[in-house]
């Protein structure tokens, strides 16, 4: 069960209260449910707030100055940007909430700053008319709205688009942040009659496409999709086609930089977004610079920690080392009296045999010498029969015309010319192989009488 400490410490960098008192008193009086403290101080908050911007148009300006304290962001140098704070609802960021708090007795949260950092743009707030929205859909089912309406888009557009991500806004949302790049979002009305032409014009335009994928995060959505139609909401879009850039922020909200709704050409576009891609680019400069920063700072930690345990454990290192040595002496010694006496037995095992199998191989050819019995004299029913080996060698002897091809085989075998055991007796004109399958037959009946040359085929 994650314990009182975890709580306190996790709803500090949710909300950003720095009292722990404060924030004691707040959990207490919500029974230490961590989710239902966050969202009744959230919630409050975003109460106060909503009579600022409830009633203000997306493209109303806000002082750059006002913006950047709330947000945490840098103010943009020319205020021409229609900086505006965006809180999120809290069902698009429901479920990492649950992640959160879930997460916490396994230690995730053990440094506040990486919580802080992570969680700097996950907002809570209320749906239209003021009540609270029903929870979205989870992070799963959001990807596969965001998979479904990529894979659509694709269908429809084949050649050039924008490369939407295939994930949940709030993933997409920390994607760019992670780059350090600012979100493009289009929301797509299926059944509105501009859509078609705009998407085909100008957001599937050559120029517009690959500017937006080399200098944004692309996110798309049908609003007939859960998250899509929250998030619609959220930006109060009022007419379509409906594109929009945001930048993540501190304070759970998102900056809504510039929006653009109804039918508009490339080259408005081009020019709308290359504006907000200048406007905007000290503040992700800054951020960019100050994550390399925490980087390096983090390389330095982990590089001094590393040479103070380097340094810690140099002695039982070369004390290790010297006993390995000295056991890696002895083993090799061992094994190399082993290898010797192994090595030794082999060589005897192998002259053992070696002599047994020569020994086995003379009885074999004496005893087929034996069986050839004696060479016949010349005559009309004697066969005679040159045998060439491989080396070029010739043999020669006579036959009775009735003995059989195995007697040839025995003959060979007897002359101990060969050192393999497999090999075919093969004749040249016609060439004929005489092989196992043959042997039975009388040198008549195979057509080597009166006078037979055959040649040894090694198999």
């Amino acid at each position: 069960m994650v314990d009182v400490a975890d709580k306190l410490a996790c709803f500090q960098a949710v909300t950003g209260l720095e009292d722990p008192d404060l924030c004691t008193e707040i959990l207490q009086a919500h029974g230490w449910d961590l989710e239902l403290a966050i969202s009744s101080f959230t919630s409050s908050n975003q109460s106060s707030a909503s009579t600022i911007t409830s009633d203000s148009d997306p493209r109303d300006s806000l002082d750059p100055t006002q913006s950047a304290s709330s947000s945490g962001l840098v103010p943009a140098p020319n205020p021409s940007i229609a900086w505006k704070l965006v809180t999120l609802p809290f069902s698009v960021i429901s479920g990492s909430l649950r992640l959160v708090s879930g997460a916490v007795g396994l230690g995730l949260w053990a440094a506040g700053g990486v919580l802080s950092y992570s969680l700097g743009m996950i907002g809570l707030g209320q749906g239209r008319g003021g009540e609270s929205s029903a929870r979205l859909v989870s992070v799963s089912a959001a990807a596969s709205e965001a998979m479904e309406f990529v894979a659509a888009f694709e269908r429809e557009y084949p050649t050039t688009r924008p490369n939407f991500v295939g994930e949940g806004f709030m993933d997409a949302l920390q994607r760019s942040r992670n780059s350090f790049k600012l979100l493009f979002v289009y929301l797509h009305s299926p059944d509105h009659p501009d859509s078609p032409v705009f998407c085909e014009r100008t957001l599937c335009s050559e120029a517009v496409a690959a500017f937006v994928n080399e200098n944004f995060v692309a996110w798309g959505a049908d609003i007939r999709a859960s998250e899509g139609f929250k998030m619609s909401n959220s930006l109060k879009a009022s007419r379509f086609p409906f594109c929009a850039v945001v930048m993540p922020t501190t304070n759970q909200r998102i900056a809504l930089l510039q929006q653009v709704e109804g039918p508009t050409s490339p080259e408005e576009m081009l020019t709308m977004l290359q504006k907000v891609l200048e406007e905007s680019s000290p503040v992700l400069v800054a951020a960019r610079l100050d994550a390399e920063e925490r980087r390096n700072n983090m390389r330095l930690r982990e590089e001094q920690d590393a040479a103070y345990r380097a340094a810690l454990e140099a002695d039982q290192a070369r004390e290790r080392q010297r006993r390995e040595e000295q056991e890696r002496l002895e083993r090799e010694a061992a094994e190399a009296e082993q290898k010797r006496k192994e090595e030794e037995e082999a060589h005897e095992r192998a002259a053992r045999e070696a002599a047994e199998k020569e020994a086995a191989r003379a009885r074999m050819r004496e005893q087929k010498a034996l069986s050839l019995g004696d060479e016949p004299e010349k005559g009309p029913s004697v066969t005679q029969v040159l045998v060439r080996f491989p080396t070029g060698e010739r043999k020669e002897r006579r036959f009775h015309s009735t003995a059989t091809i195995q007697s040839v085989y025995d003959y060979v075998d007897s002359l101990g010319c060969l050192e393999v055991e497999d090999y075919s007796l093969v004749s040249n004109f016609p060439r004929v192989t005489y092989g196992r399958d043959k042997q039975s037959l009388s040198l008549k009946e195979a057509g080597l009488h009166p006078q037979a040359s055959l040649f040894v085929e090694l198999n």
